[in-house]
């Protein structure tokens, strides 16, 4: 009964952005199993893969619309499905997995049809970003997703160097064929000292978390045979070293040789990240006593 119900049921015209599971096929909510059999439209990254989904749970494709919509072919999909929301019609967008718009095509889905008036609803569920944050051990009171970095070394490293100082737990995706080179690169820019949790088959049978530091993460690697599965880079935030008394005075006593009292507490302030009125307090102290 309570299919056929689901089933008589009509959805608001809009685009919901459904999230699927990432491996377990039960990690799907229940309103995401309800949008995939009200909705007019299903826009797919992989059609063969939602098709494989919708059996698992027996959702009935019916006379209803499967379409594939990714990077490629979305200029070419877009109209289409503006058009069928201009005639009331709703449309679900999924990903091969996961949430979409996370590293995946309907970013510019999502901004055409904002733009053009519609609604954009969030059916929200799996996430290899938030998946990985639970298990990796890192700080997640605040963290960067950086994506995927760039393919070229060079190039890699200069995308590492531009978030180096964010100060919190910065989370890449990576493909286990370049992880180890990802991760030589990684010392190079962030130091070996610096840790990170290597994620793997987030909620499959082999799931995997490899905490260390970036050295040992390398080394580990460097032996070990090419992982399988898509994985997450979580890296710990920057360790900041402890700034002594005898370091803050050494550096007021070096700038005001050039400097006044304000300047001076305003540079040191900005060289060690601490706040101006402490150093200038401090400053007039040490003046004085070097007076």
């Amino acid at each position: 009964m309570g299919n056929k119900q689901v089933s008589a049921a009509k959805l608001s015209s809009g685009l919901y952005i459904v999230s699927t599971p990432i491996g377990a096929a039960r990690d799907i909510t229940l309103r995401g199993l309800d949008i995939l059999t009200m909705a007019d439209i299903i826009a797919a990254e992989d059609t063969r893969n939602t098709r494989k989904l919708m059996d698992i749970h027996g959702i009935s494709l019916g006379d209803r619309k499967l379409i594939s919509y990714h990077d490629h072919n979305g200029h070419q999909k877009r109209p289409y499905l503006l058009d069928a929301l201009e005639n009331g019609k709703s449309v679900a967008l999924v990903s091969d997995a996961g949430t979409p718009l996370l590293a995946d095509p309907g970013y510019h889905l999502a901004q055409y049809v904002r733009d053009a008036g519609h609604k954009v609803i969030a059916a929200p569920g799996a996430s290899a970003l938030l998946a990985a944050l639970c298990v990796a051990g890192q700080p997640t009171d605040k963290f960067f997703f950086a994506g995927f970095s760039p393919t070229k070394s060079q190039a890699r490293k200069n995308y590492f160097v531009s978030v180096k100082t964010i100060p919190s737990t910065v989370v890449f995706y990576e493909s286990p064929k370049r992880l180890l080179k990802c991760l030589n690169d990684m010392v190079a820019v962030f130091t070996g000292e610096r840790s990170a949790t290597i994620c793997r088959e987030l909620t499959k049978k082999f799931e995997e978390a490899r905490n260390g530091t970036l050295q040992e993460l390398v080394n580990y690697y460097a032996q070990a045979p090419t992982p399988k599965g898509e994985i997450v880079i979580v890296l710990g935030p920057p360790v900041v070293p402890e700034i002594t008394e005898a370091e803050i005075d050494r550096l007021i006593l070096t700038s005001l040789k050039e400097m006044t009292v304000k300047d001076t507490a305003k540079h040191v302030a900005q060289l060690l990240g601490i706040p101006r009125n402490q150093v200038y307090m401090r400053a007039l102290e040490v003046k004085k006593d070097d007076e």
